[in-house]
């Protein structure tokens, strides 16, 4: 066995405790290279596969389904319930999101720029249906439109429970007509004017 080395540090050759502690000293700093490098290698590894999932995931908006053919759906419905339902008119820029019978109101809605409409077709409605359909508010005046008389319901957004605002509501024979929703005076007359000879209809057909 040779003769122990000289440690220039020391001037003198180390003794066996200082040699086994620096062979530990450099197992250890060995260990923890090892260990950096392998959360390195670990972390590149998560990065690559979370950049495969998210290159790999089809993006883009979803194709936006066609309108609603409001007349159509009135023909059907009229054609499974025997009674003659309003078949509401609105400006181009409005979409008919849905139409048809739920229990024994047939509904329209309407998306717009700026908010929403429903019309509403009670029929054979109680007294005080329109009310109950606003959530119980009652009207605040009336309104003459294209020679139809409406309840006029002016709803304080804080008050409703579903953003509506703003309503109208008149008689058509046993059946009641409710024009509603996240709307103005003036967008509600719009629909409202469209429904007149409608409605006189149906109340000329009343017995």
């Amino acid at each position: 066995m040779g003769a122990p080395r000289i440690v220039a540090e020391l001037g003198r050759p180390e003794t066996a405790q200082e040699t086994a502690d620096r062979k530990a000293a450099a197992s250890a700093a060995y260990r923890s290279s090892k260990t950096f490098r392998n959360l390195i290698a670990a972390l590149l590894i998560t990065v690559a596969v979370v950049a495969v999932v998210y290159l790999g995931v089809p993006r883009g908006s979803f194709a936006e389904p066609e309108p609603v053919d409001v007349p159509a759906a009135a023909a059907s419905a009229t054609a499974s319930l025997g009674h003659p339902l309003i078949v509401p008119t609105a400006p181009a820029d409005w979409r008919a999101n849905s139409a048809g019978l739920e229990g024994g109101t047939w509904r329209v809605v309407y998306a717009w720029p700026s908010g929403f409409v429903r019309v509403a077709q009670g029929i054979d409605a109680p007294t005080g249906w329109a009310s109950r359909q606003l959530g119980g508010f009652a009207p605040t005046g009336t309104v003459t439109i294209d020679g139809v008389d409406w309840d006029e319901y002016r709803i304080s957004t804080s008050a409703s429970k579903d953003s509506i605002s703003y309503a109208l509501a008149t008689p058509a024979g046993r059946d009641t007509v409710l024009v509603y929703g996240s709307t103005d005076a003036a967008s509600a007359a719009t629909v409202a004017s469209g429904l007149a000879d409608q409605i006189r209809s149906l109340r000329e057909e009343t017995p």
